[in-house]
């Protein structure tokens, strides 16, 4: 869905959205932060910004237009499959760490 003209307050909605968007990628380790040249994880931060993403979309429910609320859509679901595959990630690489141990017993 592409929209070739936005309005000004579409620009700056979505430029938040882009923000906790750009922001909790960051916390996921998918996007380099720009202040540390780092890639850490945090999934508590990570988690926060999709908890804001998903009070925006509470929030303005039938208050978007549909370009607005498709993009916001996305966005959360986009960082809710990232949030649930380092999760699992992370709980792949605790379950081998601890079996390792076992393994050589």
């Amino acid at each position: 869905m592409k929209k070739d003209i936005l309005s000004k307050k579409e620009q700056l909605f979505l430029y938040l959205v882009g923000t906790f968007h750009s922001s909790a990628r960051i916390a996921l380790g998918k996007t380099e932060n720009p202040m540390t040249k780092s890639t850490d994880i945090n999934i508590e931060q990570a988690t926060f910004y999709v908890d804001l993403l998903d009070l925006i979309q509470e929030k303005t429910k039938e208050n978007l237009s549909d370009y607005e609320e498709q993009m916001l859509i996305n966005t959360i679901s986009e960082l809710k499959l990232d949030l649930i595959n380092e999760k699992n990630s992370e709980y792949k690489n605790g379950q081998s760490k601890a079996e390792k141990p076992n393994e050589k017993d």
